[in-house]
């Protein structure tokens, strides 16, 4: 971000190429959905490495569409948080009308990665984009907009399927549920970074609707997550590396919500950041039953 000339810094603000944290929870789904159906499929690794890659760049992408598109419809409240005061639009450096032209840019970009797909991704991956579009109203009139962004964050668990050339809708949907669950722990656990500010703004979120609920709640989800990851991977026929995969993330998660203090910002983040190694515990376990039975070793 150093490096960058002082004309294109705040776009790269904008797209928060300073806090990569949102890509890698994105891009994590699109790995195991891909990984996933590649093991089922026994796919060449030439194959998935390069939709690992294609999906690695969408997920740049569209992430940083999502946020000019969180930012255009949230300038005015980003105004009364202190966190988000001084993003690009909220602050001035970059007008609407600039973003808009910038947003067009990334969705072109984006149209671009989703043409690289087989065919029947195209409905399937274009069907998502009114989640990114909608996600950032749902704060204003529910306490729940971390479920829509869970239903946005997710699809690429199951975009990776298709992806592949592999339909298998149980495993793609107990796999997309399993993420949902995820992701309504961890935004949660953002959202708790805020709370004192929201109330004033008048936005909504998980982390006021549940207060000091949060962490039972966020055990009964986590719960959910883990059980429905590991049905994924049964219905899938993994192998024990899958598995001890998911043990792992079920440890990683339990540390999480018993450490995490939910009224220090500065530890709500560390916790929320700590969720991409998580994601790509998960990851490493679906890829090594993959190799061990890409080379004959399962």
């Amino acid at each position: 971000m150093r490096s960058l000339p002082k004309s294109v810094l705040p776009y790269a603000q904008l797209i928060r190429l300073d806090k990569p944290v949102g890509t890698w929870l994105l891009y994590w789904p699109c790995t195991w959905g891909i990984t996933m159906a590649a093991y089922a499929t026994n796919a060449s690794l030439l194959d998935t490495t390069w939709m690992l890659s294609l999906f690695g760049v969408g997920s740049l992408i569209m992430r940083g569409a999502g946020c000019i598109v969180n930012d255009l419809w949230d300038r005015r409240l980003d105004q009364q948080v202190e966190r988000t005061a001084m993003r690009p639009i909220a602050s001035g450096k970059i007008t609407p009308k600039q973003a808009i032209v910038f947003l067009g840019g990334q969705l072109t970009l984006g149209l671009g990665v989703l043409l690289s797909l087989p065919l029947d991704c195209l409905l399937l991956g274009t069907s998502s984009l009114v989640f990114v579009a909608t996600y950032p109203l749902f704060k204003r009139f529910t306490y729940y907009p971390q479920l829509m962004l869970a239903f946005t964050y997710n699809w690429g668990a199951m975009l990776g399927f298709p992806a592949m050339g592999h339909w298998d809708v149980p495993t793609m949907a107990a796999l997309y549920a399993s993420g949902i669950c995820w992701t309504m722990v961890y935004d949660t656990i953002y959202a708790h970074q805020d709370k004192r500010d929201d109330v004033l703004a008048g936005i909504k979120s998980t982390a006021l609707a549940w207060r000091e609920h949060s962490k039972p709640v966020m055990t009964v989800f986590t719960i959910a997550q883990i059980g429905l990851l590991t049905g994924a991977g049964v219905l899938n026929g993994m192998g024990p590396a899958f598995f001890a995969g998911v043990g792992w993330a079920t440890y990683r998660l339990a540390l999480m919500i018993k450490n995490v203090h939910l009224d220090t910002p500065k530890n709500c983040w560390k916790w929320f950041v700590d969720n991409i190694k998580t994601g790509g515990v998960i990851f490493l376990g679906a890829f090594v039953d993959y190799l061990l039975k890409m080379f004959g070793l399962m």
